[in-house]
């Protein structure tokens, strides 16, 4: 099996500081390298949340080593509020936006275009899959989930080769694969016709959209005075939302268009870094699948709880193509 590499380890390490102590939140811990990295310094704790049920097997060795300062959650990091942390000194919460490649690999979860089988797409807690999403959601809505999801250029033919298909028989993923690749009429050479399809039906079939957005709030919430919001991501999308929510509460402005005279009283954030960070070429050459990541963090000003932000009205028309799903 290929070595599971933490993405931006180092970087992640050096904004954190976990060497002055303190508790940590990974929110995506996965195979657990940056948790086991963090409890490497004895003054720390570390809350992990997954959604994938297959990390407790990760977590539960960890348990049994660092009983005192390692607690698991099976839960999506969109439910942080529901942690009982009241007495916690928040420095970090971590989100690592990628997927495993234990989980690309795992054939029953279907996240490859190069398995076999049934398309699942589910990392974990979903209410539907991605089977359920191209046998039953109707041609404008698939051509909305690849376009808006995946930058599916060619969607509107493949949404309408996939609801003709259907009629003769249940898609399974290597059935959309074939009417992918029968429906694009321009071919890339550089990355397979599949990616951006799938792609969408994982970000549709997992909300990663408002898994993400109420992710960062919930996060914002809980950390404390000088703690770090730390959040790798692995495409445009991801990326715009991270960088609009640490932007739109670093800065001065009004928070509704509707209503320019409110003011936020003072800024949430301090962006010490505007640019992302990215993986070095030293990283690159260990795992090449890194190559898309990009770090971003914000440093937090004061205690505040209570903050106004304007992202769900920013990228509502995101969330509204995620609430397809409700038909499901």
């Amino acid at each position: 099996m290929q070595e599971h590499y933490p993405v931006l380890l180092k970087e992640i390490i050096s904004i954190i500081s976990p060497q002055y102590g303190g508790t940590f939140i990974d929110c995506t811990f996965g195979q657990g390298g940056y948790t086991k990295k963090i409890l490497e310094f004895k003054k720390t704790k570390v809350m992990a949340l997954d959604r994938d049920p297959e990390s407790e097997k990760v977590a539960s060795k960890l348990q049994e080593k660092f009983e005192d300062r390692f607690k698991f959650k099976n839960l999506r990091f969109s439910q942080l509020k529901n942690l009982k942390l009241k007495n916690e000194n928040i420095k970090g919460v971590i989100f690592d936006l990628g997927y495993s490649y234990t989980q690309m690999k795992d054939p029953n979860k279907g996240l490859s275009f190069d398995t076999d089988g049934k398309l699942n797409m589910q990392l974990g807690l979903n209410s539907f899959s991605a089977e359920d999403v191209v046998n039953k959601l109707d041609q404008k809505e698939l051509e909305k989930i690849f376009k808006f999801f995946g930058d599916e250029k060619e969607g509107k033919y493949i949404a309408r080769n996939i609801t003709k298909e259907r009629i003769k028989k249940k898609i399974d993923t290597q059935g959309l694969v074939k009417i992918i690749d029968s429906s694009k009429r321009r071919k890339n050479f550089r990355i397979n016709n599949s990616t951006k399809v799938f792609q969408a039906l994982r970000i549709f079939v997992n909300k990663e959209i408002s898994e993400l957005i109420y992710g960062l709030i919930n996060a914002a919430k809980i950390l404390k005075k000088d703690g770090v919001l730390a959040v790798v991501t692995f495409h445009s999308l991801e990326d715009k939302i991270v960088k609009y929510f640490f932007k739109s509460l670093s800065e001065n402005k009004s928070i509704s268009r509707y209503a320019p005279l409110i003011q936020q009283r003072e800024t949430l954030f301090n962006l010490s870094k505007k640019k992302p960070i990215t993986p070095k070429d030293e990283e690159l050459n260990k795992n090449p699948s890194s190559r898309s990541a990009k770090l971003r963090y914000a440093i937090k000003k004061n205690d505040l709880f209570d903050f106004e932000t304007d992202i769900e009205d920013q990228f509502k028309n995101l969330i509204e193509i995620e609430n397809f799903g409700k038909k499901l």
